[in-house]
């Protein structure tokens, strides 16, 4: 029998599990953070579905980058008009 491919999604949760020691360690304000940073790579799971190439977390960090580049830009024009 082949092995299961794991889902965008598990895969995302399997990464936060995994950081959950470096998430306790902390402030509170930064926790909310780093806990919108997983929402925010979740949002993109077709797209890390798609990068077989990279390593998990490099396709969820990109997803994060990607949503904090769409704010920084939405910021831009709001401060344009």
């Amino acid at each position: 029998m082949g092995r299961t491919v794991q889902t965008a999604n598990q895969v995302i949760l399997d990464e936060q599990v995994a950081f959950s020691r470096f998430r306790r360690a902390l402030r509170r304000e930064d926790q909310r953070l780093f806990d919108s940073l997983f929402a925010c790579a979740r949002k993109h799971t077709a797209a890390i579905s798609q990068a077989s190439h990279a390593l998990p977390f490099e396709a969820i960090l990109l997803a994060m980058l990607l949503e904090q580049a769409r704010e920084i830009e939405r910021l831009k024009r709001m401060l344009d008009e």
